[in-house]
């Protein structure tokens, strides 16, 4: 878990840390997706290469240009997504290499020595290297409504007024929506939602719902607690709160359900409290800012844990690029794991 984010945490801060599990909040009614949807653009439909452009975002603004955009900048997770329609980026911002030189799990299938990095952790955006790549377009998530993923407050406006920006739900929505609302920017941007590796993508995604379903509907003894740990404290999810856990809930997977804090995402627990919850499966956040499994064996109370000790944790992908071809094996991975299940707890 980042240290560099002073105290008291913005809520985005929270959301943005390591051992905040809850990130976003997925609230099952929203339909900010949807209506985006319908106004998606000059390029959605029809020729996108036709100016000239716009796209309706989440937060319900309009982005405009004199044709389509072909400097586009974009969050990590969000460009990798792009990326798997086909449509390029010039420059990311956002947890984009390790510290070993490694592309981060979020960067998905982008080559991330052939973009420029704008910023690597939370609070750094190069907004120099911005201006020198002429952007056409910034493109990022939305967690908490109104606010860009990755694009620190203290120099918004000077990035905004750079290029027109669009924010799409990483909260308040369900996977589908999510992926949709991306396929809808991509087309726009150019990308061809009817070739073979789109649909056949999305068809390994509705395969992959229904296994999970399936799998879920087999074994309703099995209890999945999705977690977060940091070097002080363990959090626990409420999995309500997030696009990936509540369509996992949807299709029938049963959750623990912490006592949450006032935020409402997750429960913090001391390593001397993370009993609290009986689980047969842990998901533990697979970001590169949370401690994982591995680095936690000399605490003694995870390895008391019953889905420790039964060889139940699993990766989870805390925020997933919104694609079919990548949220397809997260949907196949947890339904693996809970046909493998036994009770634990």
């Amino acid at each position: 878990m980042p240290n560099a984010l002073s105290s008291p945490l913005s809520r985005r801060g929270v959301l943005a840390a390591g051992g905040a599990v809850g990130l976003g909040v997925a609230l099952a009614a929203c339909g900010s997706g949807d209506d985006g949807a319908k106004d998606a653009g000059a390029g959605a439909g029809g020729d996108a290469k036709a100016g000239p452009w716009s796209f309706k975002d989440d937060r319900g603004e309009t982005a405009k240009a004199d044709s389509v955009p072909k400097s586009i900048v974009a969050f990590t997770g969000t460009a990798a997504a792009l990326h798997d329609y086909g449509i390029s980026v010039k420059g990311v911002f956002g947890p984009t290499t390790t510290k070993d030189g490694k592309p981060d799990i979020q960067a998905g299938d982008l080559d991330v020595t052939k973009v420029e990095i704008l910023g690597n952790v939370w609070g750094e955006f190069n907004v120099e290297k911005y201006a020198a790549l002429a952007p056409d377009l910034l493109v990022t998530a939305q967690w908490v409504e109104g606010e860009l993923w990755y694009v620190p407050e203290q120099s918004k406006d000077k990035i905004l007024k750079l290029a027109p920006g669009v924010a799409l739900w990483a909260a308040e929505t369900t996977v589908p929506k999510a992926v949709q609302r991306h396929a809808d920017l991509a087309e726009s941007l150019g990308a061809d939602l009817k070739s073979a590796k789109v649909t056949d993508a999305k068809a390994r995604f509705e395969k992959a719902a229904g296994r999970l379903r399936a799998a879920a509907k087999s074994k309703p003894e099995i209890r999945v607690l999705v977690g977060s740990a940091s070097q002080d404290l363990f959090y626990v999810s409420l999995a309500k709160m997030s696009a990936d856990t509540l369509y996992f809930q949807e299709l029938g997977v049963k959750f623990v359900e912490p006592k949450v804090n006032s935020q409402g995402f997750f429960e913090e627990l001391s390593w001397e409290n993370i009993d609290k919850y009986p689980a047969d499966i842990i998901m533990m956040d697979n970001r590169s800012s949370a401690l994982q499994p591995d680095a936690l064996t000399s605490k003694p109370t995870w390895a008391r844990l019953p889905a420790v000790k039964a060889g139940q944790v699993v990766p989870r992908v805390t925020e997933p690029i919104y694609s079919y071809d990548k949220c397809a094996p997260i949907l196949d991975d947890l339904a693996a794991a809970i046909e493998k299940a036994r009770k634990a707890a």
